[in-house]
């Protein structure tokens, strides 16, 4: 059996408690956070929360799919057409690397819901995969075409312009 990332739906809040029993039942899973940097009067606190609310990627086969959804805080898993919605592999390392080198990452609701070509253009946009990463001015944007989502995240001006940006095994470099 071919094994697939699928997305499941929790109840809210539950993201985390989802991922620590899909652990446990040792099947591969995903939860992806974001790193909020929250300014208080003196300090500087790092706020983890979840990227996708109510969502959690499981790296399944299609008969693992009924033990999944017995797990407690798991609603269903969310479909396309009928069928549980698969998640392409490159997208699930694409929201690894991005997360990983960017905080206070914000979502935005895409209407184009099939794989872009896209190619260098004028200025600086970038091709990576498939995946779509702009580098423009000061942030850094990854259209994740089968969630229907587009990842937007601020890039420190000082790392922006004539220096070379890594984002997961490729690397960039910027004029």
């Amino acid at each position: 059996m071919q094994k697939n990332w699928y997305i499941i739906y929790t109840k809210p809040k539950c993201e985390k408690k989802v991922a620590a029993s899909l652990t446990r039942r040792k099947i591969d899973n995903y939860f992806p956070l974001n790193c909020r940097e929250l300014q208080s009067f003196r300090k500087t606190k790092m706020q983890y929360e979840p990227l996708f609310n109510a969502y959690v990627f499981a790296y399944l086969t299609e008969t693992d799919i009924d033990k999944a959804i017995e797990i407690d805080g798991v609603v269903n898993f969310v479909y396309w057409r009928g069928m549980p919605a698969i998640i392409q592999e490159d997208e699930i390392e694409s929201i690894k690397n991005f997360t990983r080198s960017h905080h206070d990452i914000k979502l935005e609701k895409t209407r184009i819901n099939q794989r872009e070509a896209a190619s260098l253009t004028d200025g600086l946009r970038y091709s990576i995969e498939g995946n779509v990463l702009t580098v423009k001015n000061t942030s850094a944007m990854i259209n994740l075409p089968s969630l229907g989502y587009t990842m937007i995240a601020q890039i420190a001006s000082e790392n922006v312009m004539g220096r070379e940006v890594s984002f997961g095994n490729k690397e960039l470099s910027l004029q």
